[in-house]
């Protein structure tokens, strides 16, 4: 059994234990956490995750964050000055763009089919390293959270702390880590 294999086992256990509905938003995130090296093949093999989530009884919804960035700078009205003085933009990717990420994965946990026994997968959370704080978007989205948000977590967690893509200082965070 290969390792995103045996990732998906582990997360397909827990998945089908009871969800308790007094569980704070924070408690409501599962981390898928691996190593980035695996986010290709996890990318291809994501199916094996949304089969045990449908198994386990309960809907599974997909947000996609990969090309947010792009899509993002596309509406910027000084798209160009960024570009030739991209220190510009470190006050905007701060706030403008950690709200765009926000509202794109709020926008499919707020769906009307979207309950209280969903899961919602964010995939593509390593493309926002240097633009944006997962730690950041995570707690802005929990009074939102009503099933569970499953994040592929390219990177490592110790003790709770985790490391997008193993570059920079972790954050201490609530949410239940699936590891390898």
């Amino acid at each position: 059994m290969g390792r995103i294999e045996r990732l998906a086992d582990t997360y397909s256990h827990h998945i089908r234990l009871p969800w308790p509905q007094t569980a704070a938003g924070a408690e409501r995130v599962v981390m898928l956490v691996y190593p980035k090296e695996l986010e290709c093949l996890l990318q291809v093999r994501k199916e094996l995750f949304a089969i045990a989530t449908k198994d386990a009884g309960h809907e599974w919804f997909e947000v996609d964050v990969a090309n947010s960035f792009a899509e993002w700078m596309a509406q910027e009205e000084y798209r160009d000055a960024y570009f030739e003085s991209p220190e510009d933009l470190n006050a905007k990717l701060e706030t403008d763009f950690t709200a765009f990420v926000t509202q794109r994965i709020r926008s499919v946990l707020k769906m009307a089919e979207v309950g209280k026994t969903a899961a919602i997968a964010v995939l593509g959370i390593g493309t926002l390293f240097g633009f944006a704080h997962v730690s950041q978007i995570l707690k802005m989205l929990e009074p939102d959270i009503h099933g569970r948000l499953v994040v592929f977590f390219p990177g490592t967690c110790a003790q709770n702390n985790y490391q997008l893509l193993d570059a920079r200082d972790g954050w201490n965070y609530l949410a239940v880590p699936i590891t390898l």
